[in-house]
């Protein structure tokens, strides 16, 4: 008798280093495909958590008019008219205050606002900061040279925004075919499961789709934090005489961008500042203005800046952690070590896609100590 439990627990070890290596082998030949495959991988993705989002309003148009591609027709023209309402109007807005400013404010006058801005911020600055400006005091032409540097980095993306839009045009014809086609390819998925794991199998989808869309439900309700946080930090701002306008815009760029990691937040500060700037330039209330009566903000910028700041670490970590990690049922500090980790393997897409995947994988180990608990049954 001793000597079958010696023989099963030396086999059972050799099962074990045989699965470790078998993994381990995986990883890397995974390592060395995946510079070909992860933008196929990632549209794929990408449209996978598209599909989910609009499956719901595509399956209950079918079961209203009868026609699968019809109701897949209907939705994305419905969503692409919303997002072209969106962008358009806030074009338009920005328009009407790129030609109001640009009337109202002469090239003389903006490089002397620029050389005022420029001495307030160098006569801010620590000394062996000012030591360091140009001798010649040419704080306006550095900002020039800064700016054109800019300008230069700019049009070297060309590329990458090209490519940006491919993927987005891919992305979009997957997330077509997936709505059309889902519950076909499901079908299939469902017929390729073992009698003896039909069951777990079933569970184990119905819970995986469950965990994913638990998790955009509560990235959208993080998002319209953020938004509700923008638009009542910048009220507030205006209260204290920030004179901003499209506030409501701002705020709802601030929460859509918040899904992207690190860079959301700030692309909605941008148009922020860059609307504080126009509002104000010529008020000299306005440029003498201090951030808590000490630190000169010239037209309200860093005040912007600082609410955003705000804004984010308390989405980032009090509102995500909760609001996300419930809702897909992880605990908040899961969700913080998974960003983090997301973050260090792929970096903000590692970090869009960290807190899905653990609740994945919490969802194939849970179904996986099922099986091994109830192998007997099975």
């Amino acid at each position: 008798m001793r000597i079958i439990r010696v023989v099963e627990k030396q086999k059972n070890y050799f099962q074990l280093i045989y699965r470790i290596i078998i993994g381990l082998i995986a990883l890397w030949f995974l390592s060395i495909i995946w510079p070909f495959i992860s933008q196929v991988v990632l549209m794929l993705v990408f449209a996978f958590l598209f599909n989910t989002v609009l499956l719901s309003s595509v399956d209950a148009l079918e079961r209203k008019i009868g026609n699968r591609g019809l109701s897949v027709l209907v939705v994305v023209i419905i969503l692409l008219g919303a997002i072209g309402t969106f962008i358009g109007s806030f074009i338009s807005q920005m328009s009407k205050q790129a030609m109001e400013f640009s009337s109202r404010v002469d090239k003389d006058t903006l490089t002397q606002e620029f050389k005022t801005l420029g001495e307030k911020f160098t006569s801010s600055m620590p000394e062996f900061l000012q030591n360091m400006q140009p001798s010649d005091g040419d704080t306006a032409g550095k900002l020039s040279e800064i700016i054109n540097s800019v300008v230069g980095y700019l049009a070297s993306m060309a590329g990458a925004i090209g490519n940006f839009f491919f993927i987005a045009a891919m992305v979009f014809i997957f997330t077509i075919i997936l709505l059309a086609e889902y519950h076909g390819f499901r079908k299939s998925l469902v017929n390729a499961i073992p009698n003896k794991y039909f069951e777990v199998g079933i569970k184990l989808i119905y819970n995986v789709e469950k965990s994913v869309s638990s998790y955009l439900r509560g990235q959208f309700l993080s998002a319209a934090s953020v938004a509700a946080m923008s638009v009542a930090g910048l009220l507030l701002l205006n209260f204290f005489g920030a004179n901003l306008t499209l506030i409501v815009f701002i705020g709802i760029i601030a929460g859509l961008a918040n899904l992207i990691p690190l860079i959301g937040p700030f692309v909605g500060m941008i148009p922020a500042v860059l609307i504080a700037f126009m509002n104000n330039i010529g008020n000299e209330a306005a440029m003498a203005h201090t951030l808590f009566g000490a630190i000169p903000s010239p037209f309200y910028l860093l005040d912007i800046v600082l609410m955003f700041l705000i804004v984010q670490q308390i989405e980032g970590n009090l509102i995500t952690p909760a609001l996300v990690g419930k809702s897909v049922g992880l605990h908040p500090i899961i969700v913080m070590i998974s960003l983090l980790i997301g973050g260090t393997i792929l970096g903000p897409l590692g970090m869009l896609f960290a807190v899905p995947a653990t609740g994945v994988m919490k969802v194939i180990l849970t179904e996986i100590a099922f099986v091994r608990k109830n192998a007997h049954l099975l």
